[in-house]
């Protein structure tokens, strides 16, 4: 217990209770869990007085009554990822006292709040979790056959350059000065985008260009890559055209140049990759 709380009465009550048993009071403080002074004061107190109840004033006075918790109940609950020292200036700018940072830890506890870690969100709410198990119970009694007619896609982003090169270099105690074992700086890191789809049929074509994809560019890869392949892989047969729900994929030219196509798409639901059997050809 800290300097000037109190403790409960029925911790008292067994200080006492135990004590009348002729229970030593470092037994006592080891049982109930309390320090040798905290049982100690409170045994001197029942021999003088004759009760184990606190008088009225005793122990430290607290710096924030009761009004002023709800205000610091309202505010952290208002900036949640506000740290201990942040809320402390502000209090000491509201309320006109010198608080120290724990004191404040004190009053939040004091609010009933505690300061956790913040958990992680999610991978996928309610709403998308609804709507993954209503696709696999909607797609249940598909035969192998049927899935063998669709053609996978997907798109993955490679680095080339990366933020910070050189975090470690091999050098001498007089080269720290030397440009050469400096830390290498990039500003936009270069990056590409690798295109490429697949079937049970075999692969399909890959394309690969610089910088971020949008609609028009999108439609340029289907109408030069994703068609020979389809072609090419399926010789006729009808397929399955599946990607998943990026921007340049849902924009309304790419659905009315699939329209125009006559090309079949898999309705693909939110957050799906583990899905795609690309995804697993791709990470291994």
């Amino acid at each position: 217990m800290g300097r000037g709380s109190p403790i409960p009465p029925m911790l008292r009550r067994k200080i006492v209770e135990q004590y009348q048993k002729g229970v030593s009071q470092r037994k006592i403080a080891k049982s109930l869990k309390l320090s040798s002074s905290t049982v100690h004061n409170n045994i001197r107190r029942f021999r003088e007085s004759g009760t184990i109840s606190v008088r009225k004033g005793q122990g430290w006075k607290t710096i924030l009554d009761a009004c002023d918790l709800r205000v610091l109940r309202w505010h952290c609950i208002t900036y949640r990822n506000a740290t201990v020292m942040e809320i402390t200036t502000w209090a000491q700018e509201y309320f006109q006292k010198t608080l120290s940072v724990n004191t404040i830890h004190c009053a939040i506890r004091r609010c009933r709040l505690k300061l956790n870690g913040s958990k992680k969100k999610p991978y996928l709410n309610r709403i998308q979790k609804r709507r993954r198990f209503l696709w696999a119970k909607a797609h249940l009694k598909w035969t192998v056959a049927k899935w063998k007619t669709f053609l996978w896609s997907d798109e993955s982003k490679f680095e080339v350059l990366f933020g910070k090169l050189g975090r470690h270099v091999i050098r001498t105690k007089e080269d720290k000065d030397n440009p050469i074992c400096y830390q290498r700086s990039v500003q936009k890191p270069a990056s590409l985008m690798v295109w490429g789809c697949m079937s049970a049929c075999g692969m399909g074509r890959l394309h690969i260009w610089k910088g971020t994809i949008n609609a028009e560019r999108y439609i340029q890869v289907l109408e030069q890559h994703m068609l020979p392949s389809r072609r090419r892989l399926f010789q006729g047969r009808p397929c399955i055209f599946q990607h998943d729900n990026a921007r340049p994929h849902i924009a309304s030219i790419t659905i009315s140049w699939l329209r125009r196509r006559r090309i079949r798409v898999l309705k693909w639901p939110a957050c799906s990759p583990d899905l795609s059997p690309i995804e697993t050809f791709g990470a291994s």
